[in-house]
């Protein structure tokens, strides 16, 4: 079977099992033949064996309930791998219209957003990730006029508006610095390697915010209210993992999230324009505030 095929049975079987209902292996084989894969249960044992030790998702079978479960305490890093998937559905599909018609490029219209650079040092900085090398590159900030040579010492790639980022440590202070890869030049693998820092781990550095620029601080609770229409939007696709809804009316819809507000979080308010207030706390009230009035002054 294809790639495609067995990535697509992947995302089934979670989505099977990811729901704390504790489906029997029938079931899983039943809702796989729904989707159109008729497999042995061979090939679906294998595909679990396979996400366990590829990629560390751990499907278990609980006696008590006497079916199957993700066991998250056990799996890293599972939000990754659903978002990995998607992205490898969707170039799968896209590759396979485009070898059964080159018609197909008539049909699609991608977002254009200038030139995509920097995609192809993605695999040499994960090369250098998993095999902790430090890196020297020049990085353009637009602070500045000229580029600046850097040398550190690399940990994370992150993605944020079909953007990439390093996620790295300085070599003399060893702060976390963050630098986007469409801006990277010159990039060069050392052959110096070191020793990754146990106590930073890169990815809770980004759990409690929306965006690039975190904070270690406790977060906090933050309260939207969405107009309808627009509360619809944000029910299909949530802000951040510990959205909850408070209430859901003809008139609002009120959430609270728990995070660290910062520059990318206020920019997605304001984007919203009308379509959202925001409640609480009072601090980030004053501050949204003043940035509407900013811009209404500059339409005067």
């Amino acid at each position: 079977m294809s790639r495609h095929s067995t990535i697509r049975r992947y995302a089934l079987i979670i989505e099977k099992t990811d729901r704390r209902l504790y489906p029997s292996f029938k079931e899983v084989k039943d809702f796989l033949a729904q989707h159109g894969f008729e497999v042995s249960d061979r090939t679906i044992q294998r595909d679990i064996e396979q996400m366990r030790l590829n990629f560390g998702i751990e499907i278990t079978y609980d006696r008590l309930n006497d079916g199957y479960y993700i066991d998250r305490d056990k799996t890293l890093h599972i939000d990754n791998f659903l978002r990995f998937l998607q992205i490898a559905q969707t170039a799968e599909l896209l590759t396979e219209s485009l070898q059964e018609s080159r018609d197909t490029l008539k049909y699609i219209d991608f977002e254009s957003q200038g030139e995509l650079r920097g995609s192809e040092l993605l695999k040499p900085l994960l090369s250098a990730i998993r095999n902790h090398r430090e890196v020297v590159f020049l990085h353009e900030n637009f602070m500045r006029e000229q580029p600046k040579l850097h040398r550190v010492r690399p940990y994370l790639l992150k993605e944020y508006l079909n953007r990439w980022y390093l996620v790295s440590t300085t070599i003399d202070t060893n702060d976390c610095r963050i630098f986007g890869i469409d801006r990277i030049s010159y990039l060069e693998i050392t052959a110096q390697t070191f020793e990754p820092d146990p106590k930073l781990k890169p990815q809770e550095l980004f759990r409690n915010t929306i965006g690039l620029t975190y904070s270690e601080s406790e977060p906090q609770p933050v309260e939207l209210s969405f107009t309808p229409l627009q509360g619809k939007y944000v029910k299909a696709l949530p802000m951040h993992h510990s959205q909850e809804i408070i209430a859901d009316s003809e008139s609002e819809l009120l959430i609270r999230m728990f995070i660290n507000p910062n520059l990318e979080f206020r920019q997605r308010v304001m984007m919203l324009g009308d379509a959202v207030r925001v409640i609480s706390p009072d601090w980030l009230v004053k501050e949204v505030k003043n940035a509407l009035d900013a811009a209404r002054q500059r339409y005067q």
